[in-house]
Formats: C-alpha cells, structure tokens, sequence
C-alpha cells in the first residue's frame, strides 16, 4: 500500500508542475517573451491549455468573472496541495 501512497503524491507532483509550467508559459506569452507562431511554441501551449482545461473548466464556473484576470490555476493548485496535505495525514492507512 505504500507504493499507492508514493503514486498518487508522484501524480500531484507532476500536475503541480504541469500547472505551473502552463502559468510561468501565460505569463511569457503575455509579455511576448514567447510567441505563438513559433510552431513548438504553440504545440507546447495547445498541449498544456488541453491537458489542463478539464481542471480549470470546474473551477473556472465557480469563480467570479474578473476581467482578463484567470484565478483558475491558483485555486487548482491550492487544491492540489490540500489533496497533497490529506495524504500525508492519512499516510498511516496506506501502511
């Protein structure tokens, strides 16, 4: 049961990541750091915005309309790391 444990925290580890490269890459697109018409910046870009959407779809239907700003991937990560919290303090039924 211990290697259940170690698998779920490796796959919140790894949407922890995923998440966060799709918010640093948001940011660098904005500030034209980076640009869409590059083709392995927009297969990069289509394939995080699709594998994320389905996290951030939810979330995105509860939370206020705030202009151009997008809180999705905050509140994703904040659940990600409650989810992570959760598994730590039950570790012991995994044993």
């Amino acid at each position: 049961m211990t290697s259940l444990f170690q698998i779920l925290m490796l796959i919140l580890g790894v949407v922890r990541f995923v998440i966060f490269a799709h918010f640093i890459m948001s940011w660098l697109i904005s500030f034209q750091v980076l640009n869409l018409r590059q083709p392995i910046v927009a297969q990069i870009w289509d394939g995080l915005s699709r594998l994320l959407e389905p996290i951030y779809a939810p979330i995105r239907r509860f939370l206020p309309n705030m202009g151009g700003l997008d809180l999705s991937p905050i509140v994703a990560l904040l659940i990600v790391y409650a989810l992570e919290i959760i598994l730590r303090n039950n570790a012991a039924a995994f044993l």
